[in-house]
């Protein structure tokens, strides 16, 4: 989930690159796939920050609050641009067009931070995340690049370096 999130991400930009060339960023089959792809991108995300959330930590239910409600305003927009009728019925509030990608991105910084802070993440996979999807609200047209920053963020979680430490069960002996 963690790689194929961003692979996804990758999927997208690629086909919003290629549907481009000829002009014409909308409509088309490249226009159609990389927006579902896009979505299941951002589901795979709203999956990887529950996976990443401690229930014992209000913080981390703070950034899975807030990454899973940025995933949700990122799904209303898609689904909006792949279906015009949805849209014109239930547009995103403009605020809620702000607010939703900037809490997934500081959702998804926090429970990657905690992680460093336990030293079960490298310091710079949250700041590859950030820079990554500082690059995509820059300019689209770094969609795939940055992509492949977000990709590398996801490696040090994919490789199993986001588990939670090993506690014994053994009781300690008394003095």
């Amino acid at each position: 989930m963690s790689l194929s999130a961003p692979l996804l991400l990758l999927c997208y930009g690629v086909l919003r690159f290629a549907g481009g060339l000829d002009g014409h960023t909308k409509g088309g089959w490249t226009w159609t796939v990389g927006h579902l792809a896009f979505f299941g991108a951002m589901v795979l995300f709203a999956g990887l920050a529950v996976a990443l959330w401690e229930r014992a930590r209000p913080l981390a239910a703070i950034g899975v609050a807030a990454a899973t409600f940025g995933v949700g305003c990122f799904l209303w927009v898609i689904a909006g641009d792949l279906n015009a009728g949805f849209h014109d019925r239930l547009p995103l509030p403009s605020s809620l067009e702000t607010a939703g990608p900037l809490c997934f991105v500081l959702g998804m910084i926090l429970l990657l931070s905690i992680r460093v802070a336990d030293g079960r993440l490298p310091w710079w996979s949250p700041a590859l995340f950030f820079v990554g999807f500082l690059a995509i609200s820059v300019n689209l047209d770094l969609l795939p690049p940055a992509a492949l920053v977000v990709l590398a963020a996801m490696v040090p979680v994919a490789r199993g370096h986001a588990a939670p430490p090993v506690v014994s069960s053994e009781v300690p002996a008394r003095r």
